[in-house]
């Protein structure tokens, strides 16, 4: 069943190639299909192309079919080419002509745009919420062990004392930054389509401020033209937003693994959260992070894919689009699972507090000697170049006691500045709105 169909069969080749994963990935969508439905009928009935019985019966089975849909308990026929063709099937079946009207100033490309724009910010507070119990994790680590030294490196070489503090602490803000980003592409995505129908609106006077604020949106998509350049475009900063994020997890994870070897002997955790291998009885192999480094690799290049796909389309829809969906969907489980699973292995982590007593990290506290000659009255070229020449010497000897204090260094880390940061970004979002709308929507 095809709701642009005539009287011409498409060739069976032909309709399995168009098609594609569309029923598949399409069953994401079906819980966002209902709600758009549910706005746009109620203000079709506002400008009178449905009547207030009709309104009430297309409202009642399209709930019904939403709950089927939260239990579980839907799918898409084989011989449907889409969830919007199932649903409309699905109404006109249970409540007869009036399921037929309500496709009524509306197109299949601002349906599903209104459909994707729905499920992004579903999948976005999903991810935030990962999100904000990683970083929580990471504040606490970061209080739990601030007084804890570790080396810091810079070219791979030893350098300068740092802290688990200071790292953890790090990472926490990386994410700070992150949802700032994810924040920028939210108010991308919660601006209502719908309206736009093919892309040069309707000559219904549809009312979309109505459905704007049905739907929970924060403002629409003005020009119909542009409501439709907007896919791809959307998608893309989503999938930008999404790389931050990857970025910050898969530099923390090369962090853990070179941490965790033998070499550095930073931190650990328990064998039962490491693999084995075949032949060597003594690895502990911190897999679950490499494969996170990996992954969230992988999606750092889906912006450059989606631009790829989307860079020299024309105005106006085209059948490209359709397989967006392919790389972002499974994008937004993958960053999931990993953000999940990196909170889940912090809980276990295993902290070497006694790092420093190896007489390879002296050298960590030559600039503290060179600081305290400088506190004493020497100018620091001077300071700097004696201590030098001791340690050429071999008569250098550390002065370990850190006196770090301002703002953002290992006696002063700043976390609850970090936590403000963070909170002040995601109250932002205004869940709560969305949230009223679409309970009002539903009930």
């Amino acid at each position: 069943m095809k709701i642009w169909r005539k009287n011409i069969d498409v060739d069976a080749f032909v309709d399995s190639f168009t098609v594609g994963r569309d029923r598949e990935f399409d069953l994401d969508l079906a819980e966002a299909d209902v709600l758009g439905s549910l706005a746009h009928t109620k203000m079709l009935e506002s400008i009178g192309l449905l009547t207030r019985e009709e309104l009430r019966d297309i409202q009642k089975e399209l709930k019904n079919i939403y709950q089927q849909i939260l239990d579980k308990d839907f799918e898409i026929n084989e011989s449907v080419e889409d969830v919007h063709s199932q649903i409309e099937m699905m109404l006109t079946e249970r409540i007869g002509e009036a399921g037929k009207k309500i496709h009524s100033g509306r197109s299949r490309n601002d349906q599903v745009l209104v459909d994707l724009k729905i499920y992004f910010r579903n999948e976005i507070r999903a991810m935030i919420n990962e999100i904000r119990q990683l970083f929580d994790k990471l504040i606490a680590l970061s209080n739990q062990h601030k007084q804890i030294l570790m080396p810091g490196y810079t070219h791979m070489q030893i350098a300068m004392p740092s802290s688990f503090g200071l790292w953890f602490g790090a990472y926490a803000e990386s994410l700070v930054d992150d949802l700032e980003f994810i924040q920028a592409a939210w108010r991308i995505c919660n601006k209502n389509p719908l309206g736009s129908a093919a892309g040069y609106g309707s000559s219904f006077p549809l009312n979309r401020r109505m459905t704007t604020e049905l739907l929970g949106f924060d403002d629409l998509n003005y020009n119909v033209v542009y409501a439709q350049m907007g896919r791809g475009k959307t998608e893309r900063i989503i999938a930008q937003a999404l790389s931050s994020v990857a970025a910050t997890l898969a530099k923390f994870s090369m962090d853990i693994c070179l941490f965790n070897s033998q070499n550095f002997g930073f931190i650990s955790f328990p064998a039962h959260l490491t693999t084995g291998s075949s032949i060597m009885p003594h690895k502990k192999n911190p897999d679950v992070f490499e494969l996170i480094r990996s992954k969230c690799n992988i999606l750092q290049a889906l912006p450059n894919e989606i631009a790829m796909m989307t860079t020299n389309l024309p105005t106006g829809y085209q059948r490209d689009l359709q397989l967006l969906k392919e790389g972002l969907f499974p994008a937004f489980e993958t960053l999931k699972d990993c953000l999940s699973i990196t909170t889940f292995m912090l809980d276990n982590i295993i902290i070497n507090e006694n790092i420093l007593k190896e007489k390879k990290y002296d050298y960590l506290f030559s600039v503290e000697v060179v600081n305290n000659e400088v506190f004493n009255g020497k100018s620091f070229r001077d300071a700097y170049r004696e201590v030098g020449i001791a340690i050429e010497e071999g008569t250098y000897k550390p002065s370990k006691k850190v006196k770090h204090s301002h703002e953002g260094s290992i006696g002063n880390l700043c976390n609850d500045k970090i936590q403000n940061m963070f909170w002040q970004i995601y109250d932002r979002f205004n869940f709560d709105k969305i949230d009223t709308a679409l309970k009002n929507l539903v009930k």
